[in-house]
């Protein structure tokens, strides 16, 4: 017979009751040995109900269980090949890309700066898969790290992530199609370090990520001059500061939500489509996503501080309307936009 750890806790709490009530028969115990028991048993149910609660959410990789690292590192990327080891060409820098870490059956898409390398025996034949796997484990643990994912990836979810991902990361990225990718992750206020890690009998890939700290780009567009900008071209471009790759507003934007209300309070007739739009980091179906759930968070903002939701409509658009070339780093940041287009 089989057990999980809720089965054995429940176990163990009733072998306790029962023994607490075959004590209270054979010597006429107390009624409080009979609470007592009773009392297990309900803490026994209590504790599995817990534990299948915390089961369910098993699979959610909640990123504060990794301990806070404050161990003083040298420079990027902090890590070399062990002796007896190199790369196969030159390693590349990537100063910022976005990079989907495989944790725990899904991908964590990073933003920052990344290094890859492909590593290979310096001696023919001379590759040992353990020996580089447990060198990588130390420097990891010195750097104050841990493992957190060591699991394949779907051959389809790795084609879909399409060539910036397969092609643009080449160079540490392994073969992920056929063993499993290790990550690592060491926790740190002055970004977070990700490292991927793939490997077979004769090669190995690693790819190490640094989060970058965010760097506010968006200035405020007070109310007069959005509609003065609405009056004359019918839209207006707001560059609202989101959370990396998520929906949230950053606090730091909030008073250009202000602005808005603001415009829409002055003008009770206006109404506005809010449309949200990205640059081309990333697959397309992750950005269209991503779009469409910060305009709704704008939406959800204002309607907030009173504005009638049937004056507002959010959309996404992802990467596919572009106003600068994505080949910068500011083109970048001006096609990360919300635009207000008069209805």
């Amino acid at each position: 017979m089989r057990f999980n750890k809720t089965g054995v806790a429940m176990g163990v709490a009733a072998a306790m009751a029962l023994t607490l009530l075959a004590g209270c028969k054979k010597d006429g115990a107390s009624a409080s040995l009979k609470d007592a028991a009773s009392a297990a048993l309900e803490h026994a149910s209590a504790t599995a109900a817990t534990q299948d609660a915390a089961a369910a959410k098993a699979g959610e990789f909640d990123i504060a269980s990794v301990p806070l690292s404050k161990v003083p590192l040298g420079d990027f990327p902090y890590i070399s090949l062990p002796q007896g080891y190199t790369s196969n060409g030159e390693p590349e820098t990537k100063q910022i890309a976005r990079f989907p870490f495989w944790v725990q059956g899904r991908a964590h898409w990073v933003e920052g700066r990344f290094y890859l390398v492909n590593v290979y025996p310096e001696k023919e034949g001379g590759y040992n898969p353990h020996e580089l796997r447990r060198n990588l484990d130390a420097l990891v643990a010195q750097m104050g790290g841990v493992k957190i994912s060591e699991e394949k990836i779907p051959y389809d979810t790795v084609k879909g992530w399409g060539d910036e991902i397969t092609s643009g990361f080449l160079t540490g990225l392994g073969d992920v199609y056929n063993v499993p990718a290790i990550t690592y992750l060491v926790r740190r206020d002055d970004g977070n370090i990700w490292i991927h890690f793939a490997q077979d009998t004769a090669q190995g890939g690693i790819i190490v990520g640094q989060e970058k700290g965010f760097v506010a780009t968006a200035s405020l567009l007070p109310a007069s001059e959005m509609k003065k900008q609405l009056d004359a071209a019918g839209k207006v471009a707001l560059q609202v500061n989101f959370a990396t790759d998520k929906t949230e507003v950053l606090a730091d934007s909030l008073p250009q939500i202000e602005q808005v209300a603001a415009l829409l309070k002055q003008d009770p007739s206006l109404q506005l489509a809010v449309n949200g739009h990205t640059d081309d980091s990333g697959d397309a179906a992750h950005n269209q996503q991503l779009s469409e759930g910060r305009a709704k968070s704008v939406v959800a903002l204002l309607t907030a501080k009173g504005i009638d939701a049937a004056r507002l409509t959010a959309a996404g658009f992802g990467s596919t309307q572009p106003v600068a070339d994505n080949g910068t780093q500011e083109g970048k940041a001006r096609n990360r936009r919300v635009e207000l287009v008069k209805q």
